[in-house]
């Protein structure tokens, strides 16, 4: 089969590979049919060393299941199915206090902890597929597609940065970043009732979607300039809860400085940093809290589903370009050139 594979920054290509098989009793085979390039594989594409290459791509898809282990109930052949970005077993207590980002099962963790699979390929073998797929209730080629395959990540990313921050109707709100994962922050603050929305992003096409998503106003100032437009934005005092959805040092500072005393940041843009200011002048001496982390995707799943298929929201919008698996190394340059948001791939 063929998959993709990174070898090193810049470096990514489609090749044959021995064919994804059932492995252990709780193994489903998963043929993907959709599945997309994440942000977050875009650090990897600015900075990984030869040496810590090749290595296989992809941790959001949707396929049909070809073949089940003899321990799997949930799923079965021919069932249209969506995976999270994270593999658990959906029934340890980590897991069923809905942060099966900690599932404590041996076989737990995320995809790029699974040396020889990823979604970015023809097929995909699953650990604990009865915890970590869901079925999907449309045909493979149904116009949902997209705004499902956001459930893997994106969307419940962006979720859970407005959850894990608290946001609610009296909540003013600071989105920073218009990536895919930002924008769809948006989205989910307003589906929680935010009183006012603030995206910070520079790119027009984003910011845009991110208005029709709910934001009630952009800037597209950085630094203290774009601190100070929040602030004037707000009466001066600034934000209850900031989502950041970037990952770098200069978004977290930019998080600190538009944060209400009081308030929370909400961190899921994945962190390229270890040291954080923290202390009394940064976060202690107003009270401000600091949320968020690895989104467990698959506690949000049932929850957000209906709303996409019923047509109340469209989070696949974040999809402006799709390809085959061979336009997968030009759709990784396309995204890190910023000349595209989300890169949906149909194998």
């Amino acid at each position: 089969m063929r998959a993709t594979l990174m070898y090193g920054a810049g470096d990514v290509r489609v090749e044959d590979v021995p064919d994804s098989v059932i492995e252990l009793p709780t193994d489903a085979l998963v043929r993907v049919t959709a599945s997309c390039v994440c942000g977050s594989d875009l650090w990897p594409y600015a900075s990984m060393k030869p040496e810590d290459g090749p290595a296989r791509m992809g941790h959001e898809f949707i396929g049909i299941v070809e073949d089940t282990g003899s321990e799997v109930t949930t799923v079965k052949r021919g069932d249209l199915v969506v995976a999270p970005f994270a593999i658990s077993d959906n029934t340890c207590e980590f897991c069923r206090e809905r942060l099966h980002t900690s599932c404590a099962h041996p076989q737990a963790g995320f995809w790029d902890g699974e040396p020889e699979e990823g979604g970015q390929a023809e097929a995909v073998r699953v650990p604990l597929a009865d915890g970590t797929l869901v079925k999907l209730p449309v045909a493979a080629d149904s116009a949902l597609v997209p705004s499902l395959l956001t459930l893997s990540d994106v969307f419940g990313t962006g979720y859970h940065a407005a959850v894990a921050g608290g946001v609610d109707a009296r909540t003013r709100v600071t989105v920073i970043g218009d990536g895919a994962v930002g924008l769809l922050a948006v989205l989910s603050a307003k589906r929680l009732g935010a009183e006012q929305i603030i995206l910070m992003g520079r790119h027009e096409a984003r910011t845009g979607l991110g208005r029709e998503f709910g934001a009630t106003d952009v800037v597209s100032a950085r630094g203290e300039e774009g601190v100070e437009a929040v602030r004037e934005l707000t009466g001066g005092h600034g934000t209850h809860v900031v989502l950041e959805a970037v990952g770098n040092m200069p978004a977290y500072q930019q998080a600190l400085g538009v944060v209400r005393p009081g308030g929370v940041i909400s961190r899921v843009g994945v962190p390229q940093y270890e040291e954080a200011p923290i202390g009394f002048g940064s976060l202690f001496r107003h009270n401000i809290r600091l949320a968020g982390g690895p989104a467990p995707v698959r506690a949000y799943v049932e929850e957000l589903m209906p709303d996409i298929l019923d047509g109340v929201i469209e989070p696949g919008k974040v999809f402006d370009a799709t390809t085959g698996l061979d336009g997968v190394p030009a759709g990784y340059q396309a995204m890190a050139d910023r000349k595209s948001l989300k890169v949906l791939i149909k194998p």
